[in-house]
């Protein structure tokens, strides 16, 4: 169905995403018309509340088999907000349309939104008033909170950033869009089984998801494989006919801005066949081939990142990456063309945010669409497609950097191929021109790797195809400038490159999370403008002398860390001490963010508390040399990342001895919390005491965890990578326990190693030595892992950084004995985390990059 029949900028008729009853007997045509006339204007008395909830609720049970049990109320309340929200979204998307204002679009592979109830119920400032309705209902609004599953739309950091962006530019009256993909398992639910990782679907969307709306008055066609037809030859003018179509079918979820009436948009790519069924070969007997096509099309939204080890998968990720961009690019053409105009104004009301390179492709999509579909010149047709994007890079590692073999991109994408071509042979004329005769240089900034297999870099075509390029600290940019994009910036100038460090959105991660907290700053700063306007934490710095302020802070954070501990007992059947520090490293499982030198010093710790039982010491003279602590971990490893797997496969092993050895009692616990996600994020960082951020420098973009964790005053243990400068500039170097080699220092010290490799240090050497002697179970399970950081291996520089280590956590214990000098080392933390709101950086990209302004709705 083409999106043409219908306004896209409306949404259907019914606002709670539903088909209107064929037959009116059901319910009525009266609950019907109660239902679609929203909640703009609603008065927001407990009364009116209760009776849109209570249509809501026999609106459920007469469209679905629930019983009206808390999951159906959930429905219910959610079902009765969303009416609110949709309202605002028709009046928002108008404003934007009659004011032909520039929207920004962010193109992402991930949005890890989280749930969904409580954001919207804080952000439109009404649960006060649901809290008391459903209480007279008989039902805890906290409890329908729980009710929510998680939506599987993300992984990691670079989706939970996009979900902060969506809330900044919402709150912020940005006109904007957010698009993805309607990933139907998302990425996979983790369970541990026997101590190690075993990967399940994730059903989230198993039940009704009540915050999308399904529309179908909004599709698109995408093709792949095929051939390019040369239709004549002068002017030349090529078709992309044949191969296989399916349709990309939208999916709205708004989202709310904070203290305004605006309501942006998240649209959701899911992939449909563009025919059903086929009845031909229904009739022929082949029964399987009469759905083949459905399978293959639903195949390309059904999880995030396909396990990419083999063909098929490189395949099915190129297809996602594709599809989404392919239908987006429709979409946001569409709405370009409702008014005349010249292509060249194009950048002029469309500004292209690509969330790292998996949306890079949409650069040769847009370049295809103008020159075969509209008939522009070619080099026309690359200035407007310049103007229009803008790529944010996450990563510094060489190796991390996407890239697509030419066989699989010109078997699936012939077409796209071709141009990439054009766009590499103009490209590398310029290059020749600026540096004759250097073929290196030529080599290095070519959009093709003539290394065996011959691939396209997405990172060069991201730089070549965008008016700006991002990183996401301060660090991580000047090493994009000095290091893998050097010649880029030297070729193109040093204002193409620009640093937007990251952020968090202060409505999530503090007023949500942390209730607690935030009415403690919300009293000491006798005003809750904070949420809005972060930099208002610092008024907290005036009162870090007060006594009361310091036992405010020690009150909500022992309550949090009391929560956390219910929580672990419940899910890993561990008891902790909340008195215990609790020390958390919760991200994705890999190698460069160091999770193993982390566990390595757990078991130095054990085995020096090990030794001090075995040299006759009492527990009052235990108590005395170790200070209690809970090290907790959490985080999904890729399937296909062997070395990440075994590295949780080590923590649970480690967390079977020390917390079963009656020796070690309370003082020291290891947890690993499986199947991390945001719910289970604002749980944890409110409860952390010692965040670590222990990357090897140089290596992390930016790290956007440690930022979550210090604004709800947790102390941070790290290297001098990532965000963690500008968090320790800002906050205070005396608040941060900073350890190990430097970003400059590390490339020599790798050289060390290879050339001159240096013997394990003893505290190291110790726990391999453990590790290898069976102390935590099968060593059958851990040589390769200990080979992958021996020797020439080291490239993290764990033993080089080992003791270092040890000795910032030595220096984190002895702060955690003084809790009056801990605790004001945790307010100053949370005092200084102004700057890392996720709305100042929209509005540096906004101003500086996108070139948008706020437009609040009519």
């Amino acid at each position: 169905m083409a999106a043409e029949q219908h306004d896209a900028e409306h949404m259907p008729p019914s606002p709670s995403g539903y088909l209107p009853p064929e037959d009116k007997a059901d319910k009525s045509e009266l609950l019907w018309t109660l239902l679609t006339q929203g909640m703009e204007n609603m008065d927001r008395d407990v009364e009116s509340i209760q009776k849109h909830i209570v249509n809501h609720c026999q609106f459920t049970l007469a469209r679905t088999q629930f019983n009206l049990d808390s999951f159906g109320l959930y429905q219910a309340t959610a079902l009765s907000i969303k009416d609110h929200l949709l309202g605002m979204w028709n009046v928002t998307q108008q404003t934007f349309t009659n004011k032909d204002v520039k929207r920004v679009y962010y193109l992402s592979l991930e949005f890890l939104v989280g749930r969904a109830l409580q954001n919207a119920v804080l952000n439109l400032d009404i649960e006060g008033e649901y809290s008391q309705a459903l209480m007279e209902l008989g039902t805890d609004l906290e409890k329908l909170y729980e009710e929510e599953k998680d939506a599987a739309l993300g992984n990691g950091g670079l989706g939970r950033l996009a979900a902060c962006f969506m809330d900044s530019l919402a709150t912020l009256d940005y006109p904007a869009w957010g698009y993805g993909i309607r990933y139907r398992y998302g990425m996979f639910a983790q369970k541990i089984v026997d101590g190690a990782q075993v990967e399940f679907p994730d059903y989230w969307i198993s039940y009704l998801n009540v915050w999308e709306i399904p529309r179908i008055d909004v599709s698109y066609s995408v093709r792949f494989y095929g051939e390019v037809r040369v239709v004549s030859d002068s002017p030349r003018v090529v078709e992309w006919v044949g191969g296989e179509v399916v349709q990309a079918v939208a999916y709205d979820v708004p989202i709310p801005g904070y203290g305004t009436k605006n309501c942006i948009n998240l649209r959701l790519w899911s992939a449909k066949p563009a025919k059903e069924f086929d009845l031909q070969s229904f009739n022929q007997g082949d029964y399987l081939g009469a759905i083949e096509d459905r399978h293959k099309s639903e195949n390309i939204s059904q999880v995030l990142y396909p396990n990419d080890n083999t063909y098929m998968g490189k395949e099915l990720r190129l297809k996602q990456q594709y599809f989404f961009v392919r239908a987006t690019l429709q979409d946001i053409l569409r709405r370009f063309l409702k008014r005349p105009r010249e292509w060249e104004e194009l950048p002029d009301k469309v500004a292209i945010q690509l969330n790292d390179t998996h949306p890079s492709i949409g650069i040769v999509e847009l370049l295809r669409i103008l020159v075969d579909e509209h008939g522009l010149e070619f080099e026309r047709a690359w200035g407007i497609v310049v103007k229009s994007f803008h790529f944010t890079n996450h990563t510094v590692l060489p190796e991390a950097l996407e890239k697509w073999p030419v066989e699989l991109l010109g078997h699936l994408l012939p077409r796209h191929l071709d141009l990439i071509y054009d766009i590499n042979y103009r490209f590398l004329q310029q290059v020749q021109a600026w540096r004759p005769g250097d073929m290196d240089v030529l080599a290095r900034m070519s959009l093709i790797d003539e290394a065996h297999p011959r691939s396209i870099r997405m990172a060069n075509l991201a730089i070549i195809g965008s008016t700006h390029v991002n990183g996401v600290a301060a660090l991580h940019t000047q090493l994009l400038k000095t290091t893998i994009f050097k010649d880029f910036c030297e070729f193109f100038g040093e204002s193409k490159f620009q640093n937007k460090t990251n952020g968090v959105t202060p409505r999530r991660w503090l007023h949500q999370a942390n209730p607690g907290l935030a009415a403690v700053i919300t009293s000491w700063l006798e005003s809750d403008a904070w949420i809005a306007n972060l930099d208002e934490l610092a008024g907290l710095r005036a009162h870090i002398d007060n006594p009361e302020l310091a036992a405010d802070f020690a009150r909500v954070k022992r309550a949090n860390k009391v929560r956390l501990a219910e929580l672990i007992q419940s899910t890993n059947g561990i008891e902790v001490d909340p008195d215990a520090l609790f020390d958390i490293q919760v991200k994705r499982i890999h190698e460069y963010k160091r999770q193993l030198m982390n566990i390595l010093a757990v078991i130095v710790r054990y085995l020096a508390i090990k030794e001090a039982v075995a040299g006759g010491a009492s527990k009052a003279e235990l108590a005395a040399a170790f200070v209690a602590r809970v090290s907790i971990f959490a985080g999904k490893a890729a399937p296909g990342y062997h070395n990440a797997k075994r590295i949780i496969r080590l923590i649970t092993a480690v967390a079977d001895v020390v917390n079963n050895d009656p020796d070690v009692g309370s003082l020291l616990k290891v947890v690993f919390m499986p199947n991390y996600n945001v719910s289970l994020a604002e749980v944890i960082f409110p409860g952390t005491d010692l965040s670590e951020q222990i990357s090897c420098s140089g290596m992390e973009a930016s790290g956007t965890g440690v930022g979550k964790a210090t604004l709800n005053g947790a102390l941070l243990i790290c290297t001098m990578d990532g965000a963690s400068i500008e968090i320790a500039e800002e906050i205070g170097h005396d608040q941060v326990f900073v350890f190990g080699a430097l970003a400059s220092e590390v490339d020599g010290l790798r050289a060390q190693v290879q050339f001159n490799t240096p013997p394990d240090c003893a505290p190291l050497a110790k726990a391999k030595a453990a590790i290898r002697d069976g102390t935590f179970g099968n060593y059958d399970e851990f040589p390769l892992l200990l080979d992958s950081f021996s020797g020439r291996n080291d490239y993290y520089l764990i033993n080089t950084d080992f003791e270092s280590y040890l000795d910032a956590q030595a220096r984190a214990d002895a702060v955690y004995r003084d809790q009056d000098a801990w605790l004001r080392k945790a307010i100053l933390s949370t005092a200084g985390m102004g700057f890392f709101s996720s709305d100042r950086t929209i509005r540096q990209y906004a101003e500086e990059i996108w070139g948008v302004k706020p437009c609040p709705r009519e």
